[in-house]
């Protein structure tokens, strides 16, 4: 390729680099798989004959899928062998995410453990279908399926998360309004507090990857995690704070211990209550937290 065209391949690939990072991204739960895949993506792109490409951002969601969906079917295998519940790798995102409220939802941990349960081609086909719009016939070109059979993976896809997903999709003021809540509770020990803005049927997920200490199997109700949170803080050997920050699209708790950073904590929220507690300890999850600049997914 003459640099002309090195050039003009790297100014498309940049234009498109946002987009391609969020498929890749909710494909694998992994940000750090992701960059991965946008490297492979990179090393394919720049060997295209550009007079060929019609479409040059369908051609690009095009190899970044079929990427993806190496990747995924290799981690599937890894993720059996995980020590406890996993949980995708927190993402630190822009304050403008969670201004698009669809956009937010599509990447917030909730969705994306219901993403997980997914076969491999189902998640791309909702994913590329769903949170992009991406229409059948390119969809099909991207995971080697006839446009006829994804629009039938896209409707039982559509109709598996639905039956799984939030009732509705709260604002983001809303959420940090229970943010707070839950945060003040913890602060002040106040069980009464904790269990006023934790929903009966609340789950906490927490990931520690065999590494740090975390429960095992999720946990369920509001008096279970209650009483795990606050008899946890009466045994802690250190200085816990948590501070808002915007994880995911959503509203979240960057947790530190003596200044260090032990965690991140997201939410999933429905009238006002939580349903969802989602605690990310495994460090080789955490390490593009505390220096990472917030990403601007599209």
């Amino acid at each position: 390729m003459s640099d002309h065209g090195t050039d003009a391949a790297t100014e498309t690939f940049v234009a498109h680099r946002n987009l391609l990072f969020t498929v890749a991204y909710e494909m694998l739960g992994s940000a750090a798989d992701a960059e991965d895949v946008l490297q492979e993506t990179w090393l394919r792109w720049v060997r295209v004959d550009m007079d060929q490409v019609r479409d040059p951002r369908a051609y690009l969601v095009r190899i970044t899928t079929r990427q993806s969906l190496n990747r995924l079917r290799a981690m599937k295998r890894r993720r059996e062998a995980y020590v406890g519940p996993w949980l995708p790798e927190p993402l630190l995102t822009a304050p403008d995410v969670a201004l698009d409220v669809e956009l937010a939802e599509s990447v917030s941990m909730a969705l994306m453990l219901v993403l997980e349960t997914l076969s491999p081609t189902e998640r791309a086909v909702f994913v590329l279908r769903e949170a992009f719009e991406v229409g059948y016939d390119e969809i099909a070109a991207a995971v080697g399926r006839s446009p006829a059979a994804v629009r039938q993976i896209a409707h039982r896809a559509r109709e598996h998360v639905d039956a799984r997903r939030p009732r509705r999709v709260v604002s983001p003021s809303e959420a940090r309004a229970a943010l707070e809540s839950f945060r003040h509770a913890i602060e002040t020990r106040d069980l009464r507090g904790l269990l006023d803005v934790l929903a009966p049927e609340v789950v906490l997920v927490s990931d520690g990857g065999g590494v740090m200490q975390a429960a095992l199997r999720p946990v369920t109700g509001a008096q279970k995690v209650a009483r795990m949170f606050l008899g946890g803080l009466a045994k802690l050997d250190g200085v816990l704070t948590g501070g808002p920050t915007v994880v995911n699209g959503n509203p979240a708790l960057l947790v530190r211990l003596d200044g260090e950073i032990d965690g991140v904590l997201a939410l999933r929220v429905e009238d006002a209550r939580i349903t969802g507690l989602y605690y990310v300890r495994n460090p080789e999850k955490l390490t593009r937290i505390g220096s990472a600049t917030p990403l601007t997914l599209r």
